[in-house]
């Protein structure tokens, strides 16, 4: 019943906000997220104490504010979401760099003879991202969680992740989709700066704490040598966006001869990259995720 209840509620409101303005959707997107900064304390607690882990010396003014931007951007990235849902966003338009962009993935992803990686993190509009590599030729596999509930996961979720071609890959399926899709040299996207865990993780460091982390990147790099690409989407002041491609990662820790101690550089090398991007552009990661597991 609860499953139902919440499909209906979700369906409701994207019908529901469909019938307004795209800077009503923005507006009320952004003050929904930050009502629910204010009302939900145990989030709004570990995003603060997040922000104040990776630094320290930021006063709890300077804190607060940076969690209140993160919260807005997170209005902003759901709103954007809804429009493109309902098909009232044009994806293209919003992407100021959208030539280079495109001169630079058709360069890496048109060869079907490798295997591409596309990595990101939570980061900005990461889900604009994936819809406009799909829109624009070069559909991805994209490698995440599945949603608890399964009307909202197959009936929206999956229908708007693969509105331009994109595929979902759960988790439970990742490996043996994931070396099938590198073998038919195409390509698969995924964000690494999820908690990890178990068997699939190592440790490693992101911004001076150890964290668990997704080995999988490197262990792929060392045995099919795909093209791993690091891929950013980062929010301008006038709203639209630039998308970062950056140069495709070659290190596979040639120093060392151990497989292991190969696969912890390389994923350290990973997480330096998404570290980089989060300190350039802070207010624009998702810091509500329990990253170093410091929730209680």
């Amino acid at each position: 019943m609860r499953d139902y209840l919440e499909y209906y509620l979700v369906k409701s409101v994207l019908l529901f906000l469909n019938l307004f303005s795209n800077a009503f959707v923005y507006a009320f997107c952004k003050k929904l997220a930050l009502l629910f900064f204010k009302y939900e304390k145990r989030r709004r607690v570990l995003t603060m104490r997040n922000i104040k882990l990776v630094y320290p010396d930021k006063s709890d003014e300077e804190v607060l504010k940076l969690a209140m931007d993160a919260y807005e951007t997170v209005g902003i990235t759901i709103a954007e979401i809804l429009l493109i849902f309902n098909d009232k966003l044009d994806i293209d338009g919003m992407i100021e760099n959208r030539t280079e962009a495109l001169e630079k993935f058709d360069r890496y992803f048109s060869d079907k003879t490798i295997g591409k990686l596309m990595i990101t993190a939570h980061f900005s509009n990461w889900e604009l991202l994936a819809q406009f590599v799909a829109k624009n030729n070069h559909p991805i596999k994209i490698i995440g969680r599945e949603g608890n509930n399964k009307l909202i996961e197959e009936n929206i979720t999956k229908p708007f992740r693969q509105k331009y071609g994109n595929r979902n890959i759960h988790k439970k399926n990742a490996i043996v989709s994931f070396v099938k899709t590198l073998k038919q040299g195409l390509s698969v996207g995924i964000l690494i700066d999820q908690k990890s865990g178990g068997a699939s993780s190592i440790k490693a460091n992101f911004f001076g704490r150890e964290v668990d982390t997704i080995s999988v990147i490197a262990q792929m790099k060392l045995r099919y040598n795909p093209i791993v690409l690091p891929v950013f989407i980062v929010r301008l002041d006038n709203g639209k966006y630039k998308i970062l491609v950056q140069e495709p990662v070659t290190y596979i820790a040639e120093e060392e001869a151990d497989e292991k101690q190969k696969i912890i550089k390389m994923t350290q090398h990973y997480n330096n990259i998404v570290e980089k991007i989060i300190s350039d552009y802070p207010e624009q990661w998702f810091w509500m995720h329990d990253r170093w597991r410091i929730a209680k």
